[in-house]
């Protein structure tokens, strides 16, 4: 949610009869000049602006069929908007995919995800070409025992591709690490959780337009300071979408069936909640197919804008739903916001 400021001047009209007056006396040929140290007549004051508050909410959404396809033909009628249970009134719509976007990349670099590294980064090399447009941003945080900024926000693909370079293996064995999210005492491996929070808090919370995180993980977090609550609560106050990217390595959980410990209920319930969805990465679709699924899914969101009924004026968190007029189509978008304090 935004606040947006909205300024009223009220303006005064001089009546017609006094310029009339005045137009006259300068015209009047015996009319003596006035004395050059007469002060000029004062100028009436302008009053102060009003200025008025308004919570504006918007929610990105994208639409599929049944069998997954990207629709975007849709109308604002075709939607209905409830908070809290009630209705709300859809006063912007837009399908503008040119809004300016934030990425943030985030890459497990743990001990599992050690023969994947060299894929992810080749994968996110392009991944950077193709999506980021001339407006967009993007940055780049690598975790396993600690979260690491290797590159924070930029337009430079010569930066982001330099930033991928410095990926490398981060695993953890106990005990005190120093780092931008530090853990004492446990033990770490994927900081998960960590990561994610500190991506929405630390950075996205400042951008303004569309921001999504993209994270590629095995699910299993270990030793994180932060719980799976505290990352969805980050991502959802910066208005943030989490698409999650399921990548196993099944020669590094042999003793487990093949299986991650975490498997994917964490990344499910993270990216369903903010809006995004969760891709698995597998012989039908690889890492690099999944970046374009993104890519196109990012390009083809309608953006949908009301003010609360309310005026916003009560903070904490209010659910969201959108339903569709046509029952075949399914709707993506997050569940909910936090809403701003009341207005003074």
């Amino acid at each position: 949610m935004r606040r947006v400021s909205v300024i009223v001047m009220n303006m005064q009209w001089i009546p017609a009869v006094a310029v009339l007056a005045v137009f006259s006396q300068q015209a009047a040929p015996s009319q003596k000049a006035a004395p050059a140290q007469q002060a000029a007549p004062a100028q009436p004051e302008l009053p102060e602006p009003i200025r008025v508050d308004v919570n504006l909410v918007n929610v990105l959404c994208s639409v599929r069929d049944k069998k997954g396809g990207l629709i975007g033909t849709l109308k604002k009628d075709d939607f209905t908007l409830f908070e809290d249970g009630k209705q709300q009134e859809i006063k912007y719509f837009t399908r503008d995919t040119d809004l300016p976007l934030t990425i943030g990349l985030l890459v497990d670099v743990s001990g599992s995800q050690a023969n994947l590294i060299a894929e992810e980064r080749q994968a996110a090399h392009q991944f950077f070409s193709q999506v980021l447009r001339k407006k967009d941003m993007a940055f780049l945080i690598s975790f396993g025992a600690e979260s690491e900024l290797l590159q924070d926000s930029t337009n430079s693909l010569r930066l982001l591709h330099e930033g991928l370079g410095r990926l490398r293996l981060n695993a953890g064995v106990g005990g005190l690490h120093p780092g931008p999210v530090p853990t004492a005492g446990r033990p770490r491996g994927t900081v998960m959780f960590d990561a994610v929070y500190l991506a929405a808090n630390e950075r996205l919370s400042k951008e303004v337009g569309r921001k999504a995180i993209v994270l590629i993980t095995d699910g299993d977090d270990q030793g994180s300071t932060l719980d799976r609550a505290a990352a969805i609560q980050a991502a959802q106050k910066a208005d943030s979408i989490v698409y999650s990217i399921y990548y196993v390595d099944n020669r590094a959980y042999m003793g487990h069936g093949g299986f991650a410990r975490g498997g994917d209920g964490d990344l499910r319930k993270m990216s369903e909640e903010t809006g995004g969805r969760v891709h698995h990465v597998d012989r039908k679709n690889t890492l690099d197919q999944i970046f374009k699924q993104i890519q196109e899914e990012m390009r083809s969101q309608y953006s949908i804008g009301y003010t609360p009924r309310d005026g916003g004026s009560a903070g904490g968190f209010r659910q969201l739903e959108l339903r569709l007029a046509d029952k075949n189509l399914k709707v993506q978008a997050r569940k909910g916001y936090y809403a701003a304090k009341g207005l003074e």
